[in-house]
């Protein structure tokens, strides 16, 4: 049994980490939506929609229109998620609830080498309520309450965490800055230990200018990343280039990784609906994702 248990906590490491570290449940770690992806996945300071809800629930009292989101994450090793939301407003308040389904399929279980003796699926989830509100003038807050579910084999835990952000809106004309403190909670025990969350804190900048004469909007974005229990650091940054609300470039960044850095991606608008795709590729022979994300406006 306990090699079964090293090879299972492995195959998930493998799957799963991106940075070195002690804590758990990095399907936490995964953007939500395809053009923060693309631009180094920085949407504590980049999302401009229902995404926020999964980065910085302050952006959220920006936002005006119900919005409904959802996103396919062909991911690496057989790791997929499907992720959603809506957000509405309500008592003079945005809220949105999200979800996401992580699953990572046929794991084998061996004991020694050969054909496994079984295989299986682990799975993952978290469910979120997000609001914010405007403290004072260009300052808001937001908070996100998360339900947690990890299942491996025979063994379940469940937890929760919290989000909390603020976003600022410069005197400067079109520059915002962000910060957020998020995954703050805790889990039950799987099997004799609970998983640590991936908590992490995030400060950054976006600048948005348009040129109206060549009907083209731009973006720049930049992002500090750190997660609490590691001493690695990392810079998130990305740019989109908007040509008439209709179609959209996005290059992203991601220092500090071993196995990725640079990403990309395309958007196409035509009224209140909007298709995002991003393309993270990875070194090590870990193969690419591919994201895909649709978003209505009404």
């Amino acid at each position: 049994m306990k090699k079964t248990l090293i090879i299972l906590f492995l195959t998930s490491a493998i799957s799963f980490a991106q940075s070195a570290g002690n804590s758990g449940l990095s399907f936490l770690k995964f953007g939500f939506g395809a053009r923060n992806i693309a631009m180094g996945d920085a949407g504590a300071a980049a999302s401009n929609d229902l995404s926020a809800l999964f980065y910085n629930p302050s952006r959220l009292v920006s936002t005006e229109m119900n919005e409904v989101m959802f996103m396919h994450n062909e991911w690496i090793q057989d790791v997929r998620s499907e992720v959603g939301g809506i957000k509405w407003n309500m008592f003079s308040l945005p809220w949105a609830v999200g979800f996401n389904v992580t699953t990572v399929d046929d794991i084998e279980v061996r004991e020694r080498p050969g054909d496994p003796i079984s295989k299986f699926n682990a799975n993952y989830f978290f469910g979120s309520l997000s609001s914010g509100f405007k403290v004072i003038d260009d300052l808001d807050f937001g908070a996100t309450f998360k339900y947690l579910y990890e299942g491996l084999l025979n063994d379940e835990s469940s937890g929760y965490g919290f989000d909390f952000g603020l976003n600022y809106r410069t005197p400067v004309n079109g520059l915002t800055a962000s910060t957020v403190l998020r995954n703050i909670g805790s889990m039950s025990e799987l099997r004799a230990e609970k998983t640590k969350l991936p908590t992490e804190f995030r400060i950054g900048a976006a600048y948005n200018f348009n040129h109206e004469p060549t009907k083209f909007d731009f973006i720049l974005v930049g992002e500090l990343q750190k997660y609490l229990e590691t001493d690695d650091i990392h810079i998130n940054g990305g740019t989109e280039i908007m040509y008439d609300r209709t179609f959209a470039l996005r290059l992203g960044y991601q220092s500090g990784y071993e196995a990725r850095n640079f990403t990309g991606g395309v958007g196409i608008m035509w009224g209140n609906l909007r298709f995002d795709y991003a393309f993270m590729p990875f070194s090590l022979g870990l193969g690419n994702a591919n994201l895909f994300s649709i978003q209505f406006k009404f």
